[in-house]
Order: structure tokens, then sequence, then C-alpha cells
């Protein structure tokens, strides 16, 4: 199936709560004669596996959420979505299910939570419907009783939550609320912030849908700022309006992105800031908040990626030598937050992702960021660097064997990666050791078989002993000249110990290549000038770099 309406992605919720990536496929619904009913089905896009097989069962709720997505459970603990790329394969689908549960297609959710005998016929049960109290003034502290009350009871949940949506409830509060700002009546404040947090409890998409539409997000996070348990309301309206700043490093022509971005940034801001702690939520009630902020990420990083002109535009600027150095910081952060937003994509997506960096000269562009001399651009490139190697580093070196005819050494990236690691000007050297796990990558014949051929890896081994190795081994060299370091100060005995664990990892993996330059190098004896350094983690370093050295062997006889 190639029709781009029932192209989904499949996401499945783990024991953590978080989304896992089941991959991408077109979706279809057939009946199923194994399973005795009508199922929905997805293939895979790549190889037409099955990916789901999954029966319409006339009880489980389906909810529809944001237009694209189908969401519901199968069996205690395991929860399904599907996102569709276009609304129209969602509707279709949604119809669908609707058809089989005899439901109408207008409705979000197609069921309530089912209810017992004895619950059915007992009016004072939980399948008692929610009557909403007139939204007044005088009566916020019963509202806010009955949503708490309402919190203990799955059912009671689901009916105060429609309560809530199609009494357009959530609006009327807020226009208590502005009239209790107004009036400065606090009490009645405290018992809006009750109510609010409450309605977050409830954990519904579709209240969370009104709550952060663009005309009413603010006045939610209003309600919010007055917690009974401070002395002084809190403040977040005016950080959000006036101290956090929207950059747009190039203009964003996208409206639906432009406030698709706002909405999530605030959306975020709500779940880490806003609302209580986690000691005062219980843990993972919010799981629909988290499901919210990990599909707009998806949608974000979807739309920038089918913008072509706009992702041009950053990398034409970001490689424009005169540009100014706070606007080249600002280009650098943002791919860095793109980078950090792609994280939520399957396996496919995170390739076509890299793919599309690759081919706008992320790694050209990383060349000279690594090296600037403004700190946050130096670290958000190094954040970016290690997102791309963790997730492909034979793109790196594929990259890297292209520069092997390149004139000078030093322009060369892995060497730039080097030269970074050594000339770390942070006391604890946070950068240098994330580069060095970045080279490690880089160097590990195991993700080697894995990604590319015999011959490239002996191609880029070779590569790294011709033109990088002695980049790597020269701040020891140049400290061991005599009987004894020519200094001893604590950022170069780190440093020193940096290059040593390094050091040590390539004598591991790299006997053949690395035997050479032991040799010719006298690293051995080198390395033991360290042992009468002060600083004892760099002695223990060097003892453990000399055991491998001496391990294998024929370093011995020559030595």
């Amino acid at each position: 199936m190639t029709d781009t309406r029932r192209r989904v992605k499949l996401y499945a919720l783990n024991a953590d709560r978080q989304w896992d990536d089941r991959g991408t496929g077109h979706v279809f619904s057939s009946y199923v004669d194994r399973l005795k009913g009508t199922s929905l089905l997805v293939r895979a896009e790549l190889d037409g596996s099955l990916l789901l097989e999954s029966k319409i069962q006339p009880d489980t709720a389906y909810q529809k959420q944001q237009d694209t997505l189908i969401v519901w459970s199968e069996g205690e603990n395991f929860d399904l979505a599907l996102s569709f790329q276009e609304k129209a394969g969602c509707d279709e689908i949604w119809e669908k299910i609707c058809q089989v549960q005899g439901k109408d297609p207008s409705v979000d959710i197609t069921q309530d939570t089912v209810e017992s005998e004895d619950e059915r016929f007992d009016e004072s049960s939980d399948a008692a419907p929610v009557e909403l109290p007139a939204c007044e003034i005088g009566r916020l502290e019963e509202i806010a009783e009955l949503l708490r009350s309402c919190l203990q009871s799955p059912m009671r949940k689901d009916k105060v939550a429609s309560a809530l949506e199609h009494e357009g409830y959530i609006k009327k509060l807020l226009v208590v609320f502005r009239a209790c700002e107004d009036l400065e009546a606090l009490d009645s404040l405290h018992h809006l912030y009750n109510i609010f947090k409450n309605i977050f409890l409830v954990n519904k998409n579709a209240l969370f849908e009104l709550m952060f539409a663009e005309d009413t997000i603010f006045d939610v996070v209003g309600c919010l700022e007055y917690d009974p348990a401070l002395p002084t309301p809190k403040r977040h309206r005016e950080y959000l309006k006036s101290i956090a700043k929207f950059k747009e490093v190039v203009p964003i022509n996208n409206p639906e992105l432009l406030a698709k971005i706002h909405q999530t940034y605030r959306v975020q801001y709500i779940q880490d800031v806003v609302l209580p702690t986690p000691s005062v939520i219980e843990e993972n009630i919010l799981s629909t908040l988290s499901s919210f902020i990990f599909f707009n990420k998806v949608e974000i990083v979807t739309l920038i990626q089918e913008d072509d002109k706009f992702l041009t535009a950053v990398f034409v600027q970001l490689m424009d030598e005169a540009l100014e150095a706070s606007k080249k910081r600002d280009l650098v952060l943002f791919i860095k937050e793109f980078c950090n937003f792609s994280q939520n994509l399957q396996p496919q997506g995170k390739e076509a992702f890299y793919k599309t960096l690759s081919a706008l000269g992320i790694l050209p562009a990383l060349e000279h960021t690594l090296a600037s001399s403004d700190p946050p651009t130096k670290a958000a490139s190094i954040d970016i660097l290690t997102h791309i190697v963790e997730y492909s580093p034979s793109v790196v070196r594929g990259y890297t064997l292209q520069q092997a005819n390149s004139a000078d050494e030093e322009q060369l990236l892995i060497n730039v990666i080097i030269e970074q690691m050594i000339c770390d000007c942070d006391p604890e050297l946070g950068g240098a050791v994330q580069l060095m796990g970045v080279l490690r990558i880089l160097l590990d014949p195991e993700n080697m078989l894995a990604s590319i051929s015999k011959s490239e890896k002996t191609d880029f081994l070779n590569y790294f002993y011709k033109h990088s190795i002695q980049v790597l081994i020269e701040p020891l060299l140049s400290n061991t000249e005599a009987d004894s370091p020519a200094r001893d100060d604590y950022c170069t005995a780190q440093l020193l110990a940096v290059v040593l664990e390094l050091l040590s990892f390539c004598v591991e993996h790299h006997t053949y290549h690395v035997k050479n330059c032991i040799l010719n190098k006298n690293l051995l004896g080198r390395v033991l000038v360290l042992t009468r350094s002060k600083h004892t983690f760099l002695v223990l370093s060097e003892y453990i770099s000399s055991s491998l050295f001496l391990w294998t062997g024929s370093f011995v006889k020559n030595y």
C-alpha cells in the first residue's frame, strides 16, 4: 500500500510510561478469521511484515486525539497509538472503529469505563452521572471537592471529563478566574488552583486540548500560580510572556509550525515548573500529558523536515563566516534543540532526519562551530555531534574518509574533535570527557562491523593512525620529555588521564594498528614517567595503561 492517507507510525507505551517506536507502515481494517472479528492491521512500509494485528473489541475504549492520533489499551498496562500522516486517514479508520462498536463517529472516545452489574443498578455507585455545580464564585469550593472525589475512580474521571468538555465548563471557570483576580479574592483563587490541578489529574487529552489552546493557556497557568501552600503567588505568566523570549533564527512562515512550537514550550513549562512536584502528584499519573508533549515534538520535527527552504536557509547562514557570533550561537542552539526533538522519532524517521542533516552539511559546519570561542556554541556543537555519532557513527567515518586527501590536517574533523578535547578550558573537563566518548564510538571495531565493511574498517583505522594518533598523544609526549612530568597541575593531570583512557581503549581494540605507534614513540617509557605525578588518579590511570601495553607481550621484548 502506498496511500499516504493510511500511512501511520505505531507506538506502544512501555513500563516507564514512555512511547516506544514500533515502526512505520500502512493501516487497514479487515475481517480476520483467526481472531473472529474485524481487526486493525498495520503492515511495515519497508518489507510488508505485520506490525500490528488487533481485533476491534466491542468494549475497548478508543480515543481520537489531535485529529491524527488513535489511542487505546489492550489488556492492563499495554497502550497502543497510531499516529497518522493525514487527518483523512485517521477519520476513515475512526469511522470503521465506530461502525464496529456501533458508535457515532463524531465522538472522541468510543466507550465509558465498563461498569459492573452492581454499579449499574446501585444509585450510589460510581455509575451515577456527574453533575457539575453552577460555575459561580460562591461554589468554587464545592467544585474543587467534587473534582477531588472523582479522582478516586476511573469511571468517575471519565464522566467528569465528559461534563467538563461538553458543557464549556473550563472556559466558564476561566471567566470566574479573571473576576477573582480583579477582586483579589485570594480564597477563591486558592480554590481555582485546586480545581485546575485536579483537572490535570483527570488525565484526559480532550481536556488538555481545551486548556492549551492559544486563548486559554495563560489563564490556566494563572490559576496554577495561586498555590494555597505558598505565601505569595508565583509569576509564571510574567515569565512566559515577558522573560522567556522566542527567537526565530530564520523566519518561520508556517503558522501551524509556529503555533505548535509555542504550545509545546508552554506545555513543557507547565509540566516541568508549574505543576506540583512528583512527591505531590502520584508518579506517572500525568501520562497523557507526557504523550501530548511527545507527539507535539514528533509533529514539530516532521514539519521542519518537510520545509526545505527553511532548513536550507538555516545552514546557509550557519556557514557564513561573516555571521556575528550571537547569531551563530542561536543557529547552533536551534539545531541542538532540533536534534533533541528528533529523539522522539522512530528508527526510520531518525534515519531520514540524520540523512537530511548530513545532506545539508552538518559535519562541515561542526568543524567550525566545535572550535568556537563562545562556550554555549561549543557546548551545543558537542551535543549535536554526540547525537549524530550515537545514532550513526558510519556517517561520520564516511565523511572523514572523504577528507583523506585534505592538505590541511588541522581541519580534519577527527583532528578538530581531538584538539577541542585537548584544549577544553572547563576545570572539570566536561566537554573533553564527552568528546572522548564520541571518539570511543568512532574507534570501536564492534560497531564498525555492524555498520561498514571490513575494507572500510581497515581504511578508517589506517586513516586514524596516519593522520590523527599523533594529535592525540601530543600532550603526553610534550609533558614527559624528562624524568618527571613537566607540568603536574590538576587540569593537566585530568587531561592526561583522559588521553590515557582513550589510548588504553586503542591498545585493547586495535592491537595491530597501535603497535607501531607505541614502539616508534616509546609510549611505554613516556607513560611510566607519569608514575612520578603527585595526583593519585593519574598514577592509577598510568598503571592501567602500562599494564595493557605489557599485556601485548611483543611490546615488552622490544622495550
